[in-house]
């Protein structure tokens, strides 16, 4: 049997912000200065396999109850940019959105009502005394918002397949500075505001752009595919270009050009309704 380490853990797509370690206050900025001298950091699959743990015991601990010490790491120039894990925060709000995702039996059977009452209750408590508080990653499964994907071009495209033998995954992300990821937040609204009625799309960018504008302005923007590479194949991936797709809808609805508008939105959602199929895939 493959070891614990080694086992994959899908199929969730990430948006995380690295932020530059003037924005961290003291101790913390100490902390991750440290933290980036160590050999060794975790992966995104350790977080998620850490995560899954906790949902093993009798009854089930759906966030963890200290936080988490680690983060992902990037340079920008020559500078330390963080990404902190912040698990108990995110733990919270996942558990807050699980019951528009899951039957009421469902539910009640991974998480006892009384769990869930427990949980809630502590994160109230929690906010009270940590009213500013949000994650530097969001994360969605077995897809990735359209959104996400009007904060980048696809020349930030960067594929990795992975090669015969290797035990590494491939990778599929896109990073842009926060200044233009912000930049194309607010053009896209514009012209998305001017030709359609509100709706999913421009109410999950607006939501985006509130969150992009409460980082440091010189942060690094990442959109990585995650554990979606283990679900598909090389061909899909090498493809996917969502980012492109998207921006070529926005400037068509800018032009005024609604037929090719129509047809980058249909590549968009046949591409990702193919994805989403494979979640119910026997």
């Amino acid at each position: 049997m493959p070891k614990v380490s080694a086992v994959c853990v899908p199929y969730a797509s990430y948006l995380r912000v690295y932020e530059p370690l003037a924005a961290f206050p003291e101790p913390e900025r100490t902390h991750w200065v440290r933290y980036s001298e160590r050999e060794d950091h975790p992966s995104y699959q350790d977080e998620l396999r850490r995560s899954l743990r906790d949902l093993l015991p009798t009854p089930p601990v759906p966030v963890p109850v200290h936080e988490s010490s680690d983060a992902f790491l990037a340079y920008v120039d020559g500078v330390l940019c963080v990404c902190p894990w912040r698990t108990r925060l995110r733990g919270w709000q996942a558990l807050g959105a699980l019951g528009e995702q899951l039957p009421g039996p469902v539910l009640d059977a991974v998480l006892p009502p009384v769990v869930r009452l427990q949980t809630a209750a502590d994160y109230e408590a929690w906010l009270e005394r940590n009213p500013d508080a949000r994650p530097w990653i969001r994360s969605a499964t077995w897809h990735v918002p359209l959104s996400w994907f009007v904060l980048f071009t696809d020349e930030e495209r960067r594929y990795e397949e992975k090669a015969e033998g290797e035990a590494a995954a491939a990778l599929l992300r896109y990073r842009t500075p926060m200044v233009q990821a912000r930049r194309r937040v607010a053009r896209a609204l514009r012209a998305l505001r001017d030709t359609l009625d509100e709706g999913p799309l421009i109410d999950g960018l607006t939501d985006v752009g509130r969150w992009l504008e409460e980082f440091h302005p010189r942060s690094l923007v990442e959109l990585d595919y995650g554990g979606l590479v283990h679900a598909l194949p090389s061909d899909h991936l090498d493809e996917d270009h969502s980012a492109a797709d998207v921006a070529e809808g926005i400037a068509a609805l800018r032009q005024g050009d609604g037929e090719s508008a129509a047809a980058a939105y249909a590549r968009l959602m046949e591409r990702w309704r193919t994805v989403r199929a494979r979640q119910f895939a026997s």
